[in-house]
């Protein structure tokens, strides 16, 4: 069950970026139909719901399960380079890509909990997530770091450039920090 569900969050990963760009597109292309003609008959209104949850939850799984195969990683990186040089589908595709892999991929962004100092004066304090250590690309002082500060009750947050003299790292797990920004500080950390 453990290795059926790594299938599914990794077939997750590599669907979802695919997935939010076609349905952005999607609902672009309805707009621009109710201006220019009905686009509407495309699609079967009668499909039943629980059918389409258990086929959409077995193509994620698949493609979870053969993207760990050579093969299927070539041409999907094929496709993906295509995708990244796409003029505007690029910009959403690697937007979506880059956010789901700061949270579940190899590349994960937030796992260094930190404590940020809002304000001295008040010894106010904020709980974020280190994402860049080094923003010399930017024309930033080594000695400032990027700093994302999730919502609570949301998916959105602000990052902020933070100097390090204001960071304390927090020795908790990061699921742990997270569950508590989000839960707006009422849930346990285990």
């Amino acid at each position: 069950m453990k290795r059926y569900l790594g299938y599914f969050l990794q077939g997750l990963l590599v669907l979802s970026p695919l997935g939010v760009t076609v349905y952005i597109f999607y609902r672009v292309l309805l707009a621009i139909g109710h201006f220019l003609q009905p686009v509407d008959f495309l699609f079967n209104p009668v499909i039943d719901s629980i059918l389409v949850v258990v086929l959409v939850f077995i193509v994620i799984s698949a493609v979870g399960f053969f993207g760990s195969s050579f093969l299927f990683r070539l041409i999907f990186n094929a496709f993906e380079q295509a995708m990244e040089r796409a003029p505007v589908i690029k910009i959403i595709y690697s937007s979506i890509k880059d956010f789901l892999a700061a949270f579940v991929g190899s590349k994960r962004k937030f796992n260094k909990p930190v404590l940020v100092t809002i304000n001295r004066e008040n010894n106010i304090r904020q709980i974020g997530f280190i994402t860049q250590d080094d923003l010399k690309e930017f024309g930033i002082s080594a000695a400032m770091v990027a700093v994302y500060m999730p919502s609570s009750y949301s998916i959105s947050g602000t990052t902020l450039i933070v100097p390090k003299e204001n960071i304390q790292e927090l020795n908790i797990p990061a699921a742990d920090a997270m569950k508590f920004i989000v839960s707006g500080g009422v849930s346990d950390i285990d």
